[in-house]
């Protein structure tokens, strides 16, 4: 007989309250290529709206998705915010059109303040909850400036937590020597596992670890036979082949927090019921041999 691991379901960031392990994820609230608004806007606030009413305690956002409507979005539906809610944001990203090749990131101190006041107030809050860095790529400035510059803004009670997006392991560590950083996101679900040496530093560190598309089943991976995998499983729980996904890396890590995106309530409330399934020991094994741990 297989024993069953389980999830917990909270986790905390940094300094923060407990947050539901599985969050929302609200970038594809914008228009087509993440550019402009959502079509739809009050059915964007409704579904916002919502997914709190549903349970939902953390929600992600970045000041470039949009740029700026998300934030504004955001605002405009769930301001006054719960006392509960979590709400991430980030800066260091600049989108100079619709074509995704006018993106670039910019790290230099100025432009960094500027972002997360302007962020501060398009949510309107006197301090962000958690404010990531965007990009570790930017050339503009050095990176450990670009950390000096958060904590900084922390020290001043801007922000209350330091997070990093689209970093390299060698980053991390880098930034955790300048100041305490308390989340992180990289590619990582069951078809790619390209940060998995980033969620193996976070879960040493006690830092939160949000994995980018982790309900995307092929994502370079082998999508056929990912799918041939979960599809038993998903039978005998009862359950979608995203949920299995989503209870796949809530008990892969106890560090974990997807924040899964989507515009139908149906399956953000299908999402938030995935912390109910206990996978079996035989059932982990199997899902996560599907990919290397690179």
């Amino acid at each position: 007989m297989s024993t069953e691991t389980s999830s917990g379901t909270t986790i905390t960031i940094g300094n923060g309250p407990a947050v539901g392990r599985v969050g929302y994820g609200a970038m594809q609230l914008t228009g087509r290529q993440v550019w402009g608004d959502y079509p739809d806007r009050q059915a964007g606030i409704g579904l916002l709206r919502a997914a709190v009413d549903a349970g939902v305690t953390f929600i992600d956002t970045a000041d470039v998705y949009g740029p700026h409507s998300n934030e504004l979005l955001i605002r405009d539906a769930l301001h006054p915010y719960p006392d509960h809610l979590v709400i991430a944001t980030k800066g260091g990203f600049v989108r100079g059109g619709f074509d995704y090749s006018t993106l670039d990131a910019v790290g230099n101190r100025n432009y960094l303040r500027q972002s997360a006041h302007m962020s501060a107030r398009r949510l309107g809050v006197e301090h962000i909850d958690l404010y990531y860095l965007h990009s570790g790529r930017a050339t503009d400035a050095p990176f450990e400036e670009q950390i000096a510059t958060l904590a900084e803004l922390r020290e001043q009670g801007l922000i209350r937590d330091i997070g990093l997006s689209n970093i390299t392991l060698e980053q991390f560590h880098a930034a955790r020597a300048i100041t305490d950083i308390a989340a992180v996101t990289a590619l990582y679900n069951l078809g790619n596992r390209t940060g998995a040496t980033l969620l193996t530093a976070a879960e040493a560190a006690g830092t939160a670890f949000s994995p980018w598309h982790p309900v995307t089943l092929g994502d370079g991976g082998d999508l056929d036979r990912v799918t041939a995998a979960l599809e038993p499983i998903a039978r005998r729980h009862g359950a979608t082949l995203q949920q299995i996904a989503l209870a796949w890396h809530l008990h892969r890590s106890p560090v974990t927090l997807p924040i899964p995106g989507t515009t139908s309530l149906r399956h953000l409330k299908e999402n938030l019921m995935a912390h109910d399934l206990h996978l079996s020991a035989e059932e982990m094994n199997t899902l996560t041999t599907l990919a290397p741990e690179n």
